[in-house]
């Protein structure tokens, strides 16, 4: 074990982006994200470099890695699933027992947590409907980003897209374009498909009072307000969400080093 770490830094290997933080004695954590782009491992070296060179001295951290590519992070000194990372990271930011909504790249995951750690989860990984990859597909197809898209959303009315697949639900969307529908309305169609389908995976699950959001859009609070009518519970946007899983991460490392 390294004697007298100087820092903790958890490293959250995402499918689409990469977050890091980095806790230091007396500071605020430092948080950080850049895109995973195609190879993990080559992400997690420049993730490397750019902490050395930012003073960073690796051998004198302790660092935990996590997400997706977690496994990539050849320099981590331990490597934990992404389920108690964000549990850890997430329960920390709130400052109690909650319930984690952790809307990914590729999947979506309920966490149930209590006093830190998870107790239940759920994930869904079998199709990206549901997920941020679904968002960033139909924003494309619209000729929006994404934040254009969340915004258009907000003043739209929702256009039923009921296709449990990304796929064939671009074709929904295609077929309403061809009708002359508003970008308004097939905004919000597609944002309250996303709301949707959230609330089918966890319905049957046990929810905090607390219910956090985190993720690429964690801190939308369009979102949160619309998940909020689907849960029939207060749904919490989180401004730095998206760091749980690298934050739970580095204060796990922290611990670890105890």
């Amino acid at each position: 074990m390294k004697e007298k770490p100087g820092y903790y830094i958890g490293i959250d290997i995402g499918s689409t982006a990469s977050k890091i933080c980095v806790l230091e004695e007396g500071r605020e954590p430092v948080f950080e994200v850049m895109p995973t782009g195609w190879n993990s491992k080559i992400t997690a070296n420049i993730i490397k470099e750019g902490l050395e060179e930012r003073g960073y001295n690796i051998e004198e951290a302790v660092i935990v890695a996590t997400g997706y590519g977690r496994i990539s992070v050849e320099y981590a000194d331990h490597v934990i699933t992404e389920i108690t990372c964000h549990g850890r990271g997430g329960y920390e930011m709130i400052g109690r027992d909650c319930t984690i909504v952790d809307i990914g790249g590729q999947d979506t995951k309920y966490i149930n947590v209590i006093d830190g750690k998870p107790v239940d989860f759920l994930m869904n990984d079998k199709c990206a409907a549901g997920t941020g990859k679904f968002i960033e597909v139909m924003a494309n197809r619209l000729g929006l980003t994404i934040e254009e898209l969340f915004d258009l959303a907000e003043i739209g009315k929702p256009i039923a897209i009921s296709s449990l697949c990304t796929v064939f639900a671009e074709s929904e969307v295609i077929n309403y374009m061809g009708e002359g529908r508003s970008r308004e309305d097939l905004s919000a169609g597609v944002v309250d498909s996303v709301a949707l389908k959230v609330q089918t995976l966890i319905q049957r699950k046990e929810l905090q009072d607390t219910i956090i959001i985190t993720g690429g859009f964690s801190d939308n609070k369009f979102f949160a307000s619309l998940l909020s009518k689907k849960l029939g519970k207060t749904a919490l946007a989180m401004p730095d969400g998206r760091y749980a899983g690298a934050y739970g991460a580095a204060l796990l490392a922290k611990e670890k080093s105890k």
